[in-house]
């Protein structure tokens, strides 16, 4: 028989979050694990991802609405949960919710675990200072009351009575370690790629229109303000001064499009206006081909306590796709730089990541033979089919049960 877990999550479905969709959906049910996930609507049309089950609310224009309707389908979910067919609840991300379904799973003896993906508490608390400090509101103040008290619940309450923590990266258990969830019920589950797709395909490279003779670096991935984009534009600001032509692509956007108005405002005024250009969300296809077809693709994530316990995505792709890869010294890029040896890992100043810059695009051939083996240690280690083999082994250990 199957190990079925209730999962809530705060993601839209159909998700598109690859360690929600391809890694329950896809493979945990190839080791007799499923799923019957309960998230927010998003207007879009049901796709089949490979869940058991499927529920959200109907759609509707209001934030307000979907947010309390998004709120009575989790309730009524998790009222309905039974042992007959439910081997264990799972709440991810939503510590209100998560108290919930403790509760309601101990008054049903089922075991609970908890997923934590991001500190989200803490962002919440750093964007509302950070806020407060430019302008006193009162809804600042109460995103930030909000947060301290998410926070205190969420260490205090709700981790140290779930069955089992899962967690985004070795760095982000250490930290649970420090807040006193014993090592031994926390797993850390780390980002990953679907090698069935990405290792297999033949992508044609594509330069954008007149920069098809020109050194390109390239970025894949979101533009908020927070990742601090700026400092490639320092970087490349360096590596034009050894390359002169060098030129940037950024593969993405922001939710917040002032974001971008103010990246691309300040290339202006570091002279790069004609050398960066940001091409907005594309298919997955059509951004892979353009990352393709540059020379280097580049991974910055911000030092500080929010991204160190991350676990980024981008340097995951750019290795499978065997493209010379910087990435700079965030530790879950550490560990994946180090154990690959298939690019380059800098410190996170603009000069470091400059030279690493310079040096592939002064012999990029060379550079695409160092990055070849990247694909196999991708797959090896951080492929969505290996991760799925682990997470489910640990699932049934903690059920006591035997994958059919």
């Amino acid at each position: 028989m199957p190990l079925k877990i209730l999962q809530l999550v705060p993601e839209s479905l159909p998700t598109f979050r690859p360690d929600v969709a391809v890694l329950f959906g896809k493979y945990l049910p190839r080791h007799g694990v499923e799923c019957d996930i309960v998230g927010m609507p998003s207007g879009q049309a049901p796709q089949e991802q490979g869940f058991r089950s499927v529920r959200s609310p109907r759609f509707h224009a209001s934030r307000l609405v979907r947010e309390l309707a998004f709120q009575v389908t989790c309730v009524r979910a998790l009222f309905g949960a039974r042992r007959t067919g439910c081997d264990a609840i799972q709440v991810r991300d939503m510590v209100p919710t998560g108290l919930l379904a403790l509760l309601l799973a101990r008054l049903k003896g089922m075991p609970f675990y908890y997923w934590v993906s991001y500190l989200l508490s803490e962002g919440r608390i750093e964007r509302a200072r950070a806020g407060l400090a430019q302008r006193a509101t009162l809804r600042g103040r109460l995103v930030l009351c909000k947060g301290l008290v998410e926070r205190w619940l969420l260490y205090r309450v709700l981790l140290p009575r779930a069955d089992h923590v899962f967690v985004q990266s070795d760095a982000m258990a250490r930290l649970m370690e420090r807040h006193g969830v014993a090592a031994g019920r926390l797993t850390a589950v780390p980002m990953g790629v679907d090698m069935e797709v990405l290792g297999q395909q033949s992508i044609a490279a594509v330069r954008p229109d007149g920069w098809h003779g020109v050194p390109l670096l390239a970025y894949l991935g979101t533009l908020d303000q927070s990742r601090q984009l700026e400092r490639l534009l320092d970087a490349l600001q360096l590596v034009r001064r050894e390359v002169p032509a060098a030129c940037l692509l950024l593969i993405g956007a922001s939710d917040t499009p002032s974001d971008v108005d103010e990246l691309l405002a300040y290339a202006r005024r570091a002279g790069l206006a004609d050398c960066v250009r940001v091409t907005g969300w594309l298919p997955s296809s059509q951004a892979w081909a353009l990352l393709a077809g540059a020379d280097a693709a580049l991974s910055y994530i911000p030092r500080g306590a929010l991204h160190d316990v991350s676990s980024p995505t981008k340097l995951l792709e750019y290795l499978a796709l065997r493209m010379p890869a910087v990435g700079n010294d965030s530790p879950d890029q550490v560990q994946v730089l180090t154990g690959s040896d298939a690019g380059w890992l800098t410190a996170s100043e603009p000069a470091a990541m400059a030279g690493a810059m310079v040096a592939i695009l002064r012999d990029v051939p060379a550079a695409r033979a160092r990055a070849h083996t990247g694909a196999a240690y991708i797959d090896a280690r951080r492929s969505y089919r290996v991760l799925a083999a682990g997470l489910a082994a640990r699932y049934h250990h903690l059920s006591g049960t035997v994958a059919s």
